[in-house]
């Protein structure tokens, strides 16, 4: 057992070794310091078409052009643009096949966030992954490297975040936002602590990270500020979202909701008394209680929706949760993801049972036409 444990941190020392910047031009040629996985052109003209869905769904996007992604838990990433349903994975060139994130960049390029393995990146005829070495190096100059720029991504990354901007990537890692010793910082399972599972970029150009078991990060450009209070930092925030009304809310796997309103941090969960004591004790679900979020968004009339991890899905008009489970005509109790597309509709892609949509009145099943 003490031979394994050495082996696996020296697997990790030996990954997260160096700071690695990957870079590109603007014709997409990598520079001599760029670290591309794989390069693969995908042919639309002859599309092969499936029928089916993976019922693991992890994130959901809408791109400019109308288009639909959805990424799995482990599938790849499935294409659907109203006619054709084309399905994505590592032999395709993806970095990895669990997709995290799905965002769009200002030039219509489709980025996956595969959190340790990689990003990938599909300009509309190529896939081409890339993949960033963590470092264990801490350099005191470290805020020099921490920015926020216009149309600058973010993505998930184990104890940091890979932050790309004006054709670069660059890992930071949350550690030494935080004073901590030189020896801690030497194992990985510290860093552990700050992987990254949400991330936003709010209205006001802050950004937010919630981390593993050291609860929110916020970024605003020149400071860090820590928010652990109240629970927050006791298990994983997996989810953050900024209101109509600026408010800005997390999702705690196991506190459960947190609403700050740029002043107060306010725990709704226990507010409400929605708490799942059980789970804090032994891990046990509940699936009435609003303890373990997976995800949060907000539909056309300001109602809050919470997706959880055994709980189904709760609405929140600010005075009162309304409870959506199986029996209610939710595909799954197991919520992984909350979109809302361009025409305000909202989509739950589940754990086990794939897509459904909410059309004001009832849950729908996604199904191909």
């Amino acid at each position: 057992m003490k031979y394994f444990a050495i082996l696996v941190v020296s697997l990790y020392l030996i990954r997260c070794n160096r700071h690695t910047t990957i870079e590109k031009t603007n014709n997409d040629v990598p520079h001599e310091n760029t670290i591309p996985l794989n390069e693969h052109k995908i042919n639309f003209l002859n599309p092969i078409s499936i029928t089916l869905i993976d019922q693991n769904i992890r994130s959901i996007f809408q791109d400019k052009k109308g288009v639909f992604w959805f990424g799995t838990n482990g599938a790849g990433v499935y294409r659907f643009d109203g006619i054709h349903l084309n399905q994505f994975t590592e032999k395709d060139g993806l970095s990895n096949n669990q997709i995290l994130s799905i965002q769009e960049d200002q030039f219509g390029n489709i980025w996956f966030g595969t959190g340790i393995f990689g990003v990938s990146k599909f300009n509309g005829r190529t896939f081409t992954s890339y993949a960033t070495n963590e470092r264990l190096h801490f350099s005191k100059n470290f805020k020099k490297e921490w920015k926020i720029a216009k149309n600058d991504l973010w993505f998930f990354a184990g104890g940091g975040v890979y932050h790309y901007h004006d054709t670069s990537f660059v890992y930071l890692p949350l550690a030494e936002t935080k004073s901590i010793s030189d020896q801690s910082l030497t194992s990985p399972f510290v860093l552990s602590r700050f992987a990254v599972y949400s991330i936003l970029k709010d209205k006001k150009g802050n950004v937010w990270l919630g981390t593993q078991a050291q609860g929110v990060l916020r970024y605003n450009g020149k400071s860090f500020t820590w928010f652990t209070e109240k629970g927050l930092s006791g298990s994983a925030v997996l989810s953050i979202f900024e209101d109509r009304r600026g408010n800005i809310w997390f999702g705690n796997n196991g506190a459960g909701l947190f609403r700050f309103d740029g002043k107060t941090l306010t725990n709704v969960t226990e507010e409400k008394q929605l708490t799942n004591y059980e789970f804090k004790v032994s891990g046990a679900s509940n699936t009435n209680t609003l303890a373990r979020i997976y995800s949060i968004n907000e539909d056309g009339f300001g109602n809050l929706w919470i997706g959880t991890v055994d709980a189904g899905a709760w609405k929140y008009d600010g005075t009162t949760l309304t409870h959506y489970t199986l029996k209610d005509g939710l595909s799954s109790n197991a919520v992984n993801t909350i979109y809302k597309d361009k025409n305000g509709q909202l989509w739950f892609g589940t754990d086990e049972n794939g897509i459904c949509k909410f059309n004001g009145i009832n849950f729908q099943k996604f199904t191909l036409p």
